[in-house]
């Protein structure tokens, strides 16, 4: 059985950069894994929505991450945080039970605009995931500052081998926890 690897972009954008920091992550993956990338343009959570019942967005993305064998999140950061869009993600999956990111394995990597490429919204983050008992691991840090370093991305894709590189050693450790 192949090893299934869900993909999160924390931004809805169709030219985000935490996106394509996803597809490059699925690239290098490796031919025995199966990766995909969850949806999480979902409904925001109200605890009114949640006594009527759950969304069928909603109960696919929980779906797509019990399925999973191990999560790779990418998190933006907007005004020294995570996206608004992955912490509703979050808190939706948190009312499922158990949890389905209970004891997952987890990778955290960011793009950003400016220049510490995300290290605030991984820390926040990371804070974040700590009430599911996911199971994060802390090293290697990927967090891409893109305006900082013309070329990184090309055509909305990946084009820096030395972020590629650092990807694919924060995807080795995962597996190694997984």
């Amino acid at each position: 059985m192949a090893f299934r690897l869900l993909g999160v972009s924390g931004a809805l954008r169709r030219a985000s950069t935490n996106s394509a920091l996803i597809r490059a992550a699925g690239a290098l993956a490796g031919e025995d894994v199966d990766f995909s990338i969850a949806d999480i343009d979902l409904p925001l959570y109200n605890g009114d929505v949640e006594d009527r019942g759950y969304p069928d967005k909603v109960v696919a993305f929980v779906e797509t991450l019990r399925a999973a064998d191990a999560v790779v999140i990418s998190t933006p950061e907007y005004n020294k945080g995570v996206s608004g869009v992955l912490k509703n993600a979050l808190d939706w999956q948190s009312r499922f039970s158990p949890v389905p990111l209970s004891g997952k394995p987890v990778a955290i990597m960011s793009a950003t605009g400016g220049y510490a490429g995300g290290q605030v919204s991984q820390f926040m983050l990371r804070q974040c995931l700590t009430p599911f008992a996911a199971k994060v691991i802390s090293q290697p840090q990927v967090h891409v500052g893109s305006n900082e370093t013309p070329g990184l991305f090309v055509d909305g894709e990946l084009a820096d081998e030395r972020v590629r590189a650092s990807i694919a050693k924060l995807l080795k450790a995962l597996r190694e926890i997984a």
